[in-house]
């Protein structure tokens, strides 16, 4: 496959955009059953408590209640969810059961399950389930979780969850030779995904097939089916899982299991009716999963020309009440803090904490924004001891185009090998587009007039492609479309669009040909799903391979028609053709058509010859003993982590009267390999961008000291808005990854990883004149405030002394 086809390599518009803002979209809450019954939970509203009891008679007894659960209900179902990842670094692995019975460990934790004719009656008798509570101290500071006497878990000493670390090289020695040592302390606070629509699930028990169809707003629809089997007691062929079309995941979405998804299916099994359960928005802040909370202390050894000799950092992670992911953020961290820089003694240290908040697991991200902030705060210390612009400190220290594959001698779970980049060609282009001189100039004249600007950037790599493949089922059908099912279900990535262009380049057919359906276990058993930017990567290059199948297939049976060999056969544009002979040519459509045994005439187009059609027709029903049957599936696996990387840079201008933080010029250099769609892979950069300023200047989830979340809605927790998203320039630097047949890498999280970072270092730039250092994020107008303050009165007292 080349680059660019005729369609890989283009902005092709997206095919699902139409029905989707046409209101044609399907989401789980959109779908209503006969007899369906609606789910409500009965959520802890307690931090820490024992359950001294549950008492749910009133509940059973109101209008319209057709069941109530508690986890005493459910039995061995009430056993801990599955533990994602099990790793040797986990000391004490805690996950939730799908309905508290002795102990609640965060506020939203799920107590009973009620089921009623509809959402608002179940409602109404979930707030008659009375339980009864023994409030325990509550573990919420992350500083103190390690040291406090309170435990989220009575048999987990210190609430120490596990411990990640690595080192490289020999950080002692290093540190202790170096000319130059400087320390930091940073924090970057929770956030949550927020997505559009919220969690949703519906199940439908048929007694007679004695089969369970379940309707999940999940990016991991195979793997809850694999669940479901396994905890409900069902075979394979018993249960089938949709996700239909989803509104957002960016992670929040890939929990194996929540409990609802669980208890609903349960739910539908019991009462032999459909139920549904819809997440409001007031559950989601307190029961869908959270990340971003890690607390670092960090050292730079350097030498007097901006060269890092060393780092190393030991780090706090608050994984919430439970660890349903195992290792994967903190490890994320550790794996990360290195970026794109050539630094050959490093040490780390990371232990994971619980806490009595929200539960953790991977959000856009995962990890790797902790990671920048970290290396970028390094740096910006560097810079500013040897008087320095931070870019230049940069590009003292980058990994250069001829050293990949780059072996940086990590290894957690697996060994953490750069497959290919150019760093050096990003930064230089990020600098470029940015013009740091031309904005020394303009900066110097804005404070003359009371004006505070300021300039930011950051660097990252980007592991993509986790876990270990993904498979697709291909297919042409009579009418002469190529069909392809995947595992992986969209949330807005657009698949439906990128899949199809892969497919339609390698069959070489016009892409209205191509159908890509994702997200429904009956079609395709084998697969993951979608997080971690993985879809086009591991989904796009199983595509590719079922693709390429299903041309040889169909390569065979024209050869077969036509009397020849097939390498006779050339295939363009949707016609296979017979080398030099101009005559003999078949459409696409024909040949699906001539394949099968009642041979449809009406599939041909308007340039098929119908003469040489009666010719083929003929041979085809003469050499016939079965019908073919254009079938194939696709795999694939990388074997290895793949690396995207980029460069962010922005200048700022804050007030620092209100703390008010505005981005004036935003600029974005990307490598993700060959991109298969460009407008595509900009769409992610942007969504993951506006996600990262809103986790940078307007996103904080708060608790108070009792473990109560404090953001419970939209009010105390402002989502960007178009307002907030300055002019974007948009670069690429394009180096295909040789371990890959389409030289792709992911991209889904790029957007949002670098950004806390570089407006951490245009916040401190602008407000240099103040004295404010910035060694934590998010920073709203009032944090922005107070650090100015703060800085003065440092200030004043360091005149008065």
């Amino acid at each position: 496959m080349t680059f660019p086809g005729r369609y890989s390599g283009t902005a092709v518009k997206r095919v699902e955009d139409d029905r989707l803002l046409r209101g044609g979209g399907r989401y789980t809450d959109d779908i209503d059953l006969p007899g369906q019954l609606g789910a409500a939970l009965v959520r802890s509203v307690y931090a820490n408590a024992r359950i001294v009891s549950i008492d749910t008679s009133a509940a059973k007894k109101a209008l319209g209640v057709r069941l109530v659960l508690t986890g005493h209900d459910l039995g061995k179902l009430n056993d801990p969810l599955p533990l994602l990842g099990p790793n040797p670094a986990l000391i004490a692995p805690r996950t939730q059961r799908p309905l508290a019975t002795e102990r609640v460990h965060y506020v939203g934790e799920a107590v009973a399950l009620v089921v009623a004719d509809n959402r608002y009656l179940a409602e109404d008798a979930a707030a008659l389930v009375d339980v009864q509570y023994e409030p325990l101290t509550p573990v919420v500071d992350l500083d103190q979780a390690g040291t406090t006497e309170a435990r989220v878990h009575d048999d987990v000493e210190g609430n120490l969850a596990g411990i990640v670390e690595d080192r490289i090289g020999d950080p002692a020695a290093a540190f202790s030779s170096a000319s130059h040592v400087e320390r930091l302390h940073l924090s970057l606070e929770r956030s949550t995904a927020s997505p559009i629509e919220g969690r949703a699930v519906l199940a439908a028990w048929d007694p007679v097939r004695r089969h369970l169809q379940v309707w999940d707003s999940t990016q991991a629809p195979v793997a809850i089916k694999h669940g479901l089997c396994k905890m409900l007691d069902l075979s394979q062929e018993q249960v089938d899982v949709v996700a239909p079309d989803v509104g957002g995941g960016f992670g929040t979405k890939i929990m194996l299991f929540y409990p609802e998804e669980l208890l609903v299916p349960y739910a539908a099994l019991k009462l032999g009716r459909p139920v549904k359960w819809t997440e409001d928005r007031w559950e989601h802040f307190v029961s869908a999963n959270q990340e971003r909370g890690q607390v670092h202390d960090a050292e730079v050894a350097f030498d007097d020309d901006g060269h890092i000799l060393a780092v190393r950092t030991s780090f706090v992670h608050d994984t919430g009440a439970y660890i349903p992911y195992g290792i994967a953020v903190p490890a994320n961290t550790l794996t990360h803090v290195l970026g794109q820089y050539r630094i050959t003694n490093y040490e780390a240290r990371g232990r994971i904490l619980y806490t009595n908040k929200t539960p953790v697991s991977p959000y856009r991200g995962a990890g790797r924004p902790h990671a920048v902030f970290v290396m970028e705060r390094l740096i910006c210390e560097v810079a500013r001891k040897l008087g320095l612009e931070p870019h230049e400190v940069r590009r003292r220290n980058l990994i250069q185009a001829d050293e990949f594959p780059y072996e940086t001698g990590l290894h957690i779970d697996a060994p953490v090998r750069y497959d290919s980049g150019d760093y050096v060609k990003g930064l230089e282009e990020a600098v470029k587009l940015l013009d740091p001189e031309a904005f020394r100039r303009e900066q110097a004249g804005a404070r003359e007039v009371g004006r505070y600007l300021g300039m930011g950037m950051g660097t990252y790599v980007e592991a993509t492609g986790p876990a270990p493949y993904e498979s697709c089922r291909g297919k042409i059908t009579e009418a002469g479309h190529a069909v392809f099912d995947l595992a992986i279900a969209s949330q807005g990535q657009g698949h439906e669009t990128s899949m199809a262009q892969i497919a339609a380049d390698v069959l070489d057919i016009p892409l209205d040909q191509v159908v890509i359906r994702g997200g429904d276990s009956s079609r395709v058993e084998d697969g993951i799903g979608t997080f971690g930017s993985r879809s086009l990567l591991l989904g796009g290059n199983a595509v590719a391979a079922a693709a390429l199948d299903l041309r040889r297939q169909l390569t065979d049976y024209a050869a077969q028609l036509f009397e020849c060999d097939p390498s006779d056969i050339g295939l363009s544009a949707g016609w296979f053709q017979v080398a030099g002979s101009p005559g003999k040519r078949v459409s696409l459509s024909a040949l699906a058509s001539l394949a099968n045994a009642f041979g449809y005439p009406g599939q041909r187009t308007r340039d098929d010859d119908p003469a040489l059609l009666g010719q083929l027709q003929a041979r085809a029903d003469a050499h016939r003993s079965t019908p073919p049957i254009f079938e194939s599936r696709g795999y694939f696996g990388a074997g290895q982590q793949l690396y995207g990387s980029g460069v962010h840079a922005a200048t700022v201008e804050v007030d620092p009267a209100t703390g008010y933080v505005k981005i004036l010029k935003y600029v974005v250099v990307h490598d993700c390999g060959r991109m298969i769609n460009p407008a595509i892979v900009e769409g992610q950069i942007l969504g993951g961008l506006v996600q990262g300023i809103g986790g940078a200047l307007l996103e904080k989830l708060e608790y108070d000291e009792s473990g109560q979340p404090r953001s419970t809605s939209f009010m105390d927790f402002r989502l960007p808005t178009i307002d907030d998203l300055p002019e974007v320039a948009i670069a690429h630097v394009e180096t295909p990854s040789p371990l890959n047949p389409l030289g792709v890498k992911g991209t889904g999280e790029a957007g949002i990883v670098p950004v806390s970072a570089l407006l951490a270092e245009a916040i401190e730039d602008a407000l240099a004149p103040f004295g404010v250092s910035v060694d934590r994020m998010p920073l709203l107008p009032h944090d922005v405030a107070a650090l100015i303050r703060a800085a003065k009165t440092a200030k004043g007292t360091a005149a008065s002394a």
